[in-house]
């Protein structure tokens, strides 16, 4: 394998020129790929999970350096999802690259017909800052199982985790297959110039917007994986220490910086008091004494100082305007620390219900009527999830029958990722397309249909259109109308 790292920081003044050598090198080396196997695919799907796994430690070092994420978090939310991604590809690909076959309508009786999957070909990865191996590799998987060539740009926020993201592929692939462009906006734009034939997004709507405008200059294809405000309900039948329990997991994992973490909780007013008191004692269980929860090195860090005083705005914003914090509240600007935060007393013109929090920030809404719930949430932006905590089945099918989410789980939370056999993706504003698994391998795959002619007779429809021709015609027409 090639050495050699594609480090365009120093190509300064000719990164276009650069940028477009990349891109014609994996266009000519696409027009291979499309006769792959399935045994020269699963060889670089093991390559590259042997690379990750062999890597862990330095993996652990990046991910510490940029946001001090504890190695025991690295391993459940970085590792582990790229290697159950890269497993499910190895076992499953021969199967997904058959040709699937077709039963006839009437009017194709004598003809045989089939779906054939092909590599689209050259694609783009851009992947984000809070999980970045995760989201990195976990599309790449998808990309190499369908026999496509790929160029990686990782997010320059977390430059410890980009630097291993580009050793990786530089050990395992050539630049004609796997490749990875650091860089920032002026990069990124370059890239997003080229004429791919698939784009892979993660990142926020408003950048997904701007990936989707370059995509239609030629016409590419695009995953956008997104994000927004995911609700939660938790109502009166709940199994309120479970849901705290879940929904404090979910919120605070990772410093709450997750596109699907509950992103706001809407509690029924009989269980609000209860369900407070059981997040607080949740957290103090994961992190010790909240007061202290600054020392505790399970606890990481907001990604850097712009996200930083972002998320202290929105919490500024809303105890201005009233909302009052039921625990937490501490910060640190030194150390962009920001502890896990219950807000309550909260509105809707208030910043904290208006932008995707993207941290651990909880505000908790007191409701008495499901129907407002709902209608709450139909005047946003779909969401890429909704988590609902019920016992009542009637309740939740009203939920679940009455709005709409890219995904959505029934008392837990954010378990729809790590669920290989389930499409993960949003919903127009959350997202377009999905990933994961055969998912995962279909966005990167042309579904071509065929048609083979066994002893049909169409011809019998064809000109001149003579009586016979159209007494045909009209008696199929009736035939079927």
């Amino acid at each position: 394998m090639s050495t050699a790292v594609t480090d365009i920081s120093s190509a300064k003044g000719n990164l276009e020129p650069e940028i477009r050598r990349i891109f014609e090198k994996q266009k000519a080396h696409a027009l291979t790929l499309r006769r792959s196997t399935a045994a020269e695919r699963i060889e670089k799907l093991k390559r590259l999970k042997q690379a990750v796994l062999d890597r862990t430690e330095d993996i652990y070092k990046a991910c510490a350096n940029d946001f001090r994420k504890h190695p025991a978090e690295v391993d459940l939310t970085e590792i582990l999802p790229v290697v159950m991604e890269i497993n499910d590809a190895i076992r499953h690909v021969k199967k997904w690259m058959k040709n699937k076959k077709v039963r006839p309508t009437l009017m194709m009786l004598g003809t045989s017909s089939y779906v054939r999957y092909e590599p689209k070909g050259t694609s783009l990865i851009i992947s984000p800052w809070n999980y970045p191996l995760n989201l990195t590799f976990c599309p790449l998987a998808s990309a190499i199982a369908a026999g496509n060539t790929a160029v990686l740009k990782p997010s320059e926020m977390t430059p410890h985790c980009a630097q291993i993201i580009q050793e990786i592929t530089a050990e395992v692939f050539d630049e004609q297959d796997v490749t990875t462009v650091q860089g920032a906006v002026e990069e990124t734009q370059l890239l997003l110039a080229q004429p791919w034939d698939h784009i892979f997004f993660t990142g926020s709507p408003a950048v997904g917007r701007i990936v989707m405008d370059a995509a239609a200059k030629n016409l590419t294809s695009v995953t956008l994986e997104l994000g927004g405000k995911s609700p939660v309900i938790v109502d009166k039948s709940a199994n309120v220490k479970k849901a705290a329990r879940n929904i404090a997991w979910g919120k605070f994992a990772n410093n709450g910086q997750t596109c699907i973490a509950p992103d706001h909780i809407y509690v029924h007013e009989d269980v609000r008091d209860t369900f407070v008191d059981e997040v607080k004692s949740a957290l103090e269980q994961m992190f010790g004494e909240l007061t202290k929860i600054g020392d505790n090195p399970d606890y990481c860090r907001i990604v850097n100082a712009k996200h930083y005083a972002r998320l202290k705005g929105i919490l500024d914003d809303a105890q201005q305007q009233g909302a009052q914090v039921a625990a937490g509240g501490l910060h640190d600007e030194s150390q962009d620390f920001l502890s896990p935060t219950l807000v309550t007393g909260v509105s809707g013109e208030m910043r904290i219900m208006q932008e995707e929090i993207f941290g651990p920030l909880m505000p908790i809404l007191t409701y008495t009527d499901t129907q407002a719930v709902i209608d709450d949430i139909n005047s946003r932006e779909k969401p890429l999830a909704l988590y609902i905590f019920s016992k009542d089945r009637d309740n939740i099918e009203t939920l679940l029958n009455n709005t709409t989410a890219g995904g959505s789980c029934i008392n837990t939370a954010m378990m729809q990722y790590l669920h290989g056999n389930l499409p993960f993706g949003g919903v127009n504003n959350s997202g377009i397309g999905a990933a994961h698994g055969a998912y995962g391998f279909k966005e990167f795959s042309h579904e071509r249909a065929v048609v083979e002619d066994k002893f049909a007779q169409s011809q019998l429809f064809h000109p001149p259109y003579n009586d016979f021709t159209r007494k045909l015609i009209k008696l199929t027409m009736k035939y079927f109308v």
